[in-house]
């Protein structure tokens, strides 16, 4: 390794991951994450790291522009991450209730896992009610392809695979292949 390319990963890489690490305001955080993408911790809850978790993929798209970014928002909120679970760039992981993804699990690149609906729906109260939220449960060993979202009240079987631009809207069962927008059942593993 060369020193320019030493300079390049402290300028571009270390300096960005130390930068949102000091920016993170979520306090309740147990575990250490390997981070190959800077990752921005926010919220009043609790996020959990298991054992040999990655966040960021030095080969792929985003990796010096983008950060990553978990929210825990509310005091008893839940982000619950396994071990041998690998993030790739540009996630964003938000909840008001609780998300746990069990071991295992490969996430593409700009993903979404939502587990409530952002603002109250009302049309009255869109600024000021609280919206809807429900848990979110990615079992072991699924892989989720590239730019998806999954949307609150889901729960995706073991070993099951969503394909690149899916929007989960409805739970999965184990063993499938599901894709697309509504996400629709193509095929079992």
């Amino acid at each position: 390794m060369g020193i320019l390319h030493q300079l390049k990963q402290f300028a571009f890489v270390k300096l960005r991951i130390f930068k949102y690490k000091n920016l993170s305001s979520c306090q309740k955080v147990t575990g250490k994450p390997k981070l190959y993408h800077p990752l921005l911790l926010n919220g009043k809850g609790k996020i959990s790291f298991g054992n040999n978790v990655q966040i960021g993929v030095v080969n792929s798209p985003k990796y010096f522009s983008h950060y990553s970014y978990f929210e825990a928002r509310n005091s008893e909120t839940e982000i619950l991450i396994g071990n041998n679970v690998s993030i790739n760039n540009n996630c964003s992981i938000e909840a008001l209730s609780k998300i746990t993804i069990q071991d295992n699990v490969l996430i593409g690149i700009n993903c979404v896992i939502l587990d409530n609906d952002g603002h109250n729906l009302g049309v009255d109260i869109r600024l000021t009610g609280i919206p809807k939220s429900k848990v979110i449960v990615i079992q072991k060993n699924v892989f989720i392809g590239d730019n998806v979202t999954i949307l609150k009240g889901v729960t995706i079987g073991e070993n099951s695979v969503i394909g690149n631009g899916s929007i989960v809207t409805i739970s999965i069962p184990a063993n499938v292949i599901a894709v697309g927008n509504p996400v629709k059942i193509v095929k079992e593993i």
